[in-house]
């Protein structure tokens, strides 16, 4: 299996329509890949909380639209990272159109295949987390030779929902971000520790450069169920390729099967 993360920087001095086709052309050059992962929030940027609201998109508005055709014309399954998503005014899930930080997965054929929202947010008593609500569920996509599990940045730093993913079946942990340079040890540790915890491939996209005044972490990396770094980018703006074996998952959990070893939480498995 095939898999490019597009790791983009968040120019300010680039318009969001400018940015969004120049990533719709990017996933466009992927074509070959079985899937292509985006950052988050790539058309505001993670740290740009005053737009937010500006920024904030229907579902099915024109970032949907560009990455529906998109990943129709390359053929791939697209991970298009986050988008701030503005929800219906009275949807009766959610109260008066709220915002929530938003992940659209798309078919090779440009169907939308799944749409998570993040359940933990970023800021603790700012930001992300008083601008956005929060999601609830778990989402899992199944692709022909893997299941994803979806999570979005500071997901990464809760090993229950990872948890819950393997539970439903993911295989394939995906993750994309807009990590702060300043904690890029934690972004590679976090990265490999669920990996290995889950004995599941991880594959997280972060951004490039500054936005918002924040310098961005950079090096997207795969990593594989043994905790192994099969590819890392620097700094920069760049597509990292990689192929890996799905079927890795499955030989390693039956190898050492530490999962079989759970004993709490409601995964864990019966009669123990």
């Amino acid at each position: 299996m095939r898999a490019s993360l597009i790791q983009i920087a968040v120019d300010e001095a680039e318009s969001v329509a400018s940015r969004r086709r120049r990533v719709a052309s990017l996933v466009r050059e992927q074509a070959g890949a079985d899937l292509v992962v985006l950052p988050e929030l790539w058309t505001t940027g993670a740290f740009a909380f005053e737009d937010f609201g500006a920024g904030a998109e229907p579902l099915k508005g024109p970032t949907y639209e560009a990455m529906a055709e998109a990943a129709s014309e390359a053929g791939v399954w697209l991970h298009a990272g986050s988008i701030p998503e503005r929800a219906p005014a009275g949807d009766s899930a959610a109260g008066d159109g709220p915002l929530y930080n938003t992940s659209l997965v798309f078919s090779p054929s440009g169907d939308l295949a799944a749409a998570y929202r993040k359940i933990h947010r970023f800021g603790f008593d700012k930001g992300e987390a008083v601008l956005m609500a929060a999601g609830s569920e778990l989402v899992t996509v199944r692709l022909p030779h893997t299941t994803l599990g979806v999570a979005t940045c500071y997901d990464l730093r809760f090993p229950e929902l990872f948890r819950g993913l393997v539970a439903a079946g993911a295989e394939t942990l995906v993750v994309p971000a807009g990590w702060p340079e300043r904690r890029r040890s934690h972004w590679t540790l976090l990265a490999r520790a669920r990996a290995v915890e889950n004995q599941a491939f991880v594959l997280a996209c972060g951004t490039a450069g500054t936005h918002a005044g924040v310098p961005q972490a950079g090096h997207s990396i795969v990593v594989d169920p043994w905790g192994e770094v099969l590819a890392e980018a620097g700094p920069d703006e760049q597509v990292l390729t990689v192929e890996f074996d799905p079927a890795t998952v499955a030989a390693t959990r039956e190898r050492f099967p530490a999962l079989k070893d759970r004993v709490l939480g409601l995964d864990a498995p019966p009669g123990r």
